[in-house]
């Protein structure tokens, strides 16, 4: 079961949460989010640890610039995106690679060859999962969080039963406002026949002292009961 912690921007707290090697560590450039990273913090993250960028509506310009910049693993693209533009962003970073590779413009010991992108989608009752079929070929991982009026990080949770109608074979990670008392009903849900393509689990808010702080107490509880 992958973890993936999103809306770090502290680095005393980054380095905390590195301590309980979580697979993702998530940084939203959106500057409309309060978990806004306007400096990327300046910590060491293992290479075991797969970095996020969060974006939204934004260019693949200035995706590749901010993959470049902070050597980003993994790309979550939580607008408009269509898929076309997923595959677009795919290649324009290969683009840049190949290049770079040939100027030696990014050392060859932090160069990122491979672009993991993780397209998000927000669900209500209302969802209908036919719109993730387009980006089977260009994605690598959804993400279904709770449909709110920000673009993630709401807090608020939805019926997980739903996704049921999703008979995709990209494999989720499962979201939306999961807190320290869901160790049950997560693993509830991993024991049902919609958890099928479930990989792991994504975390933010529920786990907030304040925007982009973690308690770190309350998600080393959750992962110990999770995992026991």
């Amino acid at each position: 079961m992958k973890i993936k912690v999103c809306g770090m921007r502290d680095s005393e707290n980054i380095t905390e949460l590195v301590g309980l090697t979580p697979d993702y560590i998530g940084f939203i450039f959106y500057d409309k989010s309060k978990r806004f990273v306007a400096d990327f913090p300046q910590v060491e993250i293992p290479s075991s640890i797969k970095k996020v960028g969060v974006f939204v509506n934004e260019t693949e310009e200035e995706i590749v610039r901010k993959i470049s910049k902070y050597k980003l693993d993994v790309v979550q693209l939580h607008g408009n995106e269509t898929s076309e533009f997923c595959e677009d962003l795919r290649l324009r970073h290969a683009e840049f690679i190949s290049a770079s590779h040939m100027s030696d413009e990014i050392p060859k010991q932090v160069r990122n060859d491979e672009l993991e992108i993780i397209k998000v989608f927000a669900v209500d009752e209302s969802f209908d999962f036919k719109q993730t079929q387009d980006y089977e070929s260009t994605c690598d991982l959804f993400l279904f969080d709770t449909k709110g009026k920000d673009y993630g990080g709401n807090g608020l949770k939805y019926d997980w039963s739903i996704l049921k109608e999703y008979k995709g074979q990209t494999p989720f990670l499962l979201s939306g406002g999961i807190n320290k008392d869901d160790v049950e009903a997560v693993l509830s849900f991993l024991r049902r026949q919609e958890s099928k393509q479930c990989i792991g689990i994504d975390l933010n808010s529920g786990f907030e002292d304040a925007p982009s702080v973690k308690n770190i107490e309350r998600l080393k509880f959750f992962l110990k009961e999770l995992n026991k």
